[in-house]
C-alpha cells in the first residue's frame, strides 16, 4: 500500500509540477537570451553613434595659415567658403561651383582621415602648393569688384550649403579628390604624374569645351643658355649640342596626351620633370628650337589629375548637374552624406 502511494505521488509530480518548473526555467533562459540580444543591439547602436560622432567631429577643423604659421579652429562650412572662393571663379556656373564644393569637402575629409602629421597640430593648410587654396571672406571681398562682391559670395555660400555633408566615396571610403584648372581636353592618370600604383577612381577622361578658357594654352621661351642652366641645376652632367638633329625629342606620350618621356641632349627625362624645371603650366607641351631660343607651347593648366575646373564649368554649361560632373571625372564612385 505504501509503495502504491509513493508511485501515485511521483506520477502527480511528473505530470503537473515538472512542466511548471521547466517552463519557469525556459522563461528565465529566454529572458536572459533576450537581454543579451538587447545588449548586443545597444552595443551596435553605440558603435553606430560612435561612427556618426567621428564624422561629426569633422564639422570643425584646424587650419594652418602658412603666412604666419598660426592654427585656427574653423567650421568646415566656413572653411569651404574660403576654399571654393579661392579655387574657382565665382563667375562659373552654379553646378560647377557645387561640384567644386563637394570635391573640396571630400579632399578635406580625406586629408584629415589620412593625416600623416605633416602639419603637426593642424588638419590642413591654406597653401595650394601643399593642400588647397583658401582665402578669408575679408580678403576675398577686397579682391572683387564692390558691385559684384556680395552676389559672388552668396553664390559660393549657396554652392557649399546646398551640398552640405556630401562627399565622394569609393568602396565606402572618401577619395583623394584631386582637381586642377584645365585638362587641355583630357585628364591624366596619377601613375603618369607621380608614379606608384595610382587610384582606381582616377582615370584619364576627355572633356570638350576647355579650349574656350584662357587657361587652355600658354607659351614659355628661354634662351639656349637659360635652357642649359636650368637643367644643370638639377642634372650637373647635362650636355647638349643644339646643332645636332633631334637634340630635343619627345619619345613617348601618356594616355592623357602629355609628355611621358623626352630626350634632352644626353638625358632622358619625364615630361613632369621638364614641366617642373621650367615652370610650365602643364606637361602637355611641344618644344621647338627657334634661332637662339627654346620655345614651349603648352596645353592645359595643372597636373591634370581628377576634376578639371574649366571642364566642370563647360559641362555645367551643357546642362550637367554637379553629380553628373563628379561622375564624369571620378570613375565608379558614389556621392554620399557624411
Amino acid at each position: 500500500m505504501k509503495k502504491i502511494l509513493i508511485y501515485i505521488i511521483t506520477l502527480i509530480f511528473i505530470c503537473f509540477a515538472l512542466p511548471i518548473i521547466f517552463t519557469q526555467d525556459f522563461s528565465a533562459r529566454l529572458a536572459v537570451s533576450n537581454e543579451n540580444i538587447i545588449n548586443l543591439q545597444v552595443e551596435e547602436n553605440i558603435a553606430q553613434d560612435e561612427t556618426s560622432y567621428d564624422y561629426q567631429k569633422y564639422n570643425t577643423i584646424k587650419l594652418l595659415h602658412t603666412e604666419d604659421n598660426k592654427v585656427e579652429e574653423i567650421s568646415l562650412d566656413e572653411y569651404l567658403y574660403g576654399v571654393v572662393s579661392a579655387e574657382m571663379p565665382a563667375s562659373f556656373e552654379e553646378e560647377a561651383l557645387k561640384a567644386q564644393a563637394v570635391v573640396a569637402r571630400t579632399y578635406t575629409i580625406y586629408k584629415i582621415v589620412n593625416n600623416d602629421g605633416k602639419h603637426k597640430d593642424a588638419d590642413i593648410c591654406d597653401s595650394p602648393n601643399c593642400c588647397q587654396a583658401w582665402i578669408s571672406k575679408e580678403d576675398r571681398f577686397a579682391r572683387w569688384d564692390d558691385a559684384e562682391a556680395q552676389d559672388n559670395w552668396n553664390k559660393i555660400v549657396n554652392a557649399v550649403n546646398s551640398t552640405q555633408g556630401k562627399i565622394i566615396t569609393y568602396n565606402g571610403e572618401p577619395i583623394n579628390a584631386f582637381f586642377h584648372s584645365n585638362s587641355g581636353g583630357s585628364t591624366e592618370a596619377p601613375i603618369d604624374v607621380w608614379g606608384g600604383s595610382g587610384y582606381p577612381y582616377l582615370q584619364a577622361v576627355t572633356t570638350s569645351g576647355e579650349d574656350a578658357y584662357s587657361q587652355y594654352s600658354s607659351e614659355a621661351e628661354f634662351t639656349k643658355q637659360e635652357f642649359e642652366d636650368k637643367i644643370k641645376e638639377e642634372h650637373s652632367d647635362f650636355e647638349i649640342d643644339f646643332d645636332e638633329e633631334d637634340c630635343i625629342k619627345i619619345e613617348e606620350y601618356t594616355d592623357g596626351n602629355r609628355v611621358k618621356k623626352i630626350k634632352v641632349g644626353n638625358l632622358e627625362l619625364s615630361g613632369v620633370e621638364i614641366r617642373n624645371i621650367f615652370g610650365l603650366r602643364s606637361a602637355n607641351f611641344e618644344v621647338n628650337i627657334e634661332k637662339d631660343k627654346i620655345k614651349f607651347s603648352v596645353i592645359g593648366y595643372g597636373h591634370g589629375v581628377g576634376m578639371s575646373q574649366t571642364g566642370a564649368d563647360s559641362l555645367a554649361k551643357e546642362g550637367k548637374t554637379y553629380e553628373e560632373i563628379i561622375h564624369h571625372f571620378y570613375t565608379d564612385v558614389e556621392i554620399e552624406d557624411m
